[in-house]
């Protein structure tokens, strides 16, 4: 998923580039498990985060990748394009992604874990989180809205 002409050109106008890396199955958001992810769809949020980065002045860089090494390229693109923050959903890498750990910890770039669920109140094996442990902070839990909340966090930073 790449940001949309709204996007474009709000990050033309944008004082603060904020990157919004997605993992793996986020592009299913609205199809899969509507119970525990929510209705909205990827889309969705991004015209979401794109309003309020508006607001904000923060233009979004939004992308989505089933595959760990986009995600490893995009945290070094981000830092390399002077990105002011990441907010980083990286779904099941989360709980297994070396690689993505020490991405974060390599640039200096503040990062924000993000979750639509709350990995603390599910399966034992989602309650270790490698990102959050190389990340600024996490936000969790508040569906939809928990990307919302990030935004606000990274453009405060």
């Amino acid at each position: 998923m790449r940001e949309g002409p709204q996007a474009k050109e709000w990050r033309k106008m944008a004082s603060k580039l904020v990157y919004v890396l997605n993992g793996p199955n986020l592009n299913l958001l609205g199809k899969r498990e509507p119970g525990i992810y929510g209705s909205q769809t990827l889309d969705d949020i991004a015209a979401m985060l794109v309003e309020r980065g508006g607001e904000l002045d923060c233009g979004i860089e939004m992308r989505q990748s089933n595959h760990e090494g986009h995600l490893v390229d995009w945290l070094h693109e981000a830092q390399a394009d002077g990105a002011h923050a990441v907010l980083l959903n990286a779904g099941a890498y989360t709980h297994t992604s070396v690689a993505l750990h020490d991405a974060i910890r390599a640039i200096e770039t503040p990062v924000i874990e993000v979750h639509l669920s709350n990995p603390h109140t599910r399966e034992e094996f989602r309650h270790k989180s490698w990102v959050g442990m190389a990340a600024k902070g996490t936000i969790a839990g508040f569906g939809a809205k928990s990307y919302l909340l990030a935004l606000e966090a990274a453009a405060s930073l």
